[in-house]
């Protein structure tokens, strides 16, 4: 079974390297191998490489940035998403395609079901849906949703709260949206046992268990930070603030907590409690720090 990964220095496709079931023969892309701005290039690399499954795990992501680039978010979460799913009909090739809370407008008070009415707010989730009605033109896909996605390697919101903890006495957080944390080696799990279940076709959501808000989650990254001693011991206030007392140019859904049962049922997929999961992620990082490795 050949599978190639889009997306190589992403955290979920290096979970998904650091994850492969036995069996599976990986290779992997990154924008300097196949750029999906690239347009014409997709379809030509996806037939020279040949594969059984291909995992779509790149897709512009600066959610802010994509409201002056909107363009440029299209071509590559759509336009490119179209030429591949074009590229894997070529191939015979499943495809397994990743995708977002921001589909959804936050309007809910319940879980959102994969059936849920989409509304995206910001250019970003609108590209990444017109992405999703470009693979659903597959009759071999999976589309799994996902939200707040971290790891121990790349650029995120654990990461982010740990540099600044240990930088200031003092930080605000947003308290009014809520959804699910996502340890990026437990969705890079969930994505195997999809990928790798030809009679699993349709879209379907992953987040790790338990929902919180931002501030929820910084909470306990500075509680468990400083247990594992990533974070001084020190005086810190951790300060609840709405999402207007902090200005983003994209508009964020205050309610995008996903129904994943759809998908873990079916598939017996174990999923851990966010604050379990962000353990294991805290150790990783406090082993990569000990060890000086670099990102």
């Amino acid at each position: 079974m050949k599978v190639l990964i889009l997306g190589k220095n992403g955290q979920l496709a290096q979970a998904l390297i650091a994850t492969a079931p036995e069996g599976v023969t990986v290779s992997v892309s990154d924008r300097h191998v196949l750029d999906l701005g690239v347009l014409e290039r997709i379809q030509p690399h996806i037939i020279e490489c040949q594969p059984d499954i291909v995992i779509n795990a790149t897709a512009y992501t600066a959610v802010d940035k994509a409201e002056d680039e909107p363009k440029l978010a299209h071509r590559i979460n759509a336009e490119a998403v179209n030429n591949l799913v074009e590229a894997c009909k070529k191939v015979n090739a499943r495809l397994v395609h990743v995708s977002t809370d921001f589909v959804f407008d936050g309007s809910q008070n319940t879980p959102y079901r994969p059936t849920d009415r989409v509304a995206p707010l910001s250019v970003y989730g609108a590209s990444k849906l017109a992405g999703e009605d470009a693979v659903r033109k597959l009759e071999n896909f999976a589309i799994i949703r996902t939200a707040w996605v971290y790891s121990a390697t790349g650029q995120n919101f654990v990461k982010t709260m740990l540099r600044l903890m240990n930088e200031r006495e003092e930080l605000g957080v947003v308290y009014d949206q809520v959804g699910g944390p996502t340890f990026a080696d437990n969705l890079a799990m969930a994505v195997w046992k999809a990928a790798l279940t030809p009679s699993l076709n349709g879209t379907f959501h992953y987040t790790d268990a338990g929902v919180a808000s931002w501030y929820d989650f910084a909470y306990e990254i500075h509680r468990q930070g400083v247990v594992k001693g990533l974070i001084p011991n020190n005086p810190f206030v951790l300060k609840p603030i709405l999402s207007g007392q902090f200005k983003t140019k994209a508009v964020r859904p205050h309610y995008s907590v996903l129904d994943c049962s759809d998908l873990i049922e079916p598939l017996n997929i174990r999923r851990p409690h966010w604050t379990a999961a962000l353990a294991d992620c805290l150790d990783l990082i406090k082993s990569r720090f000990s060890s000086g490795a670099q990102e």
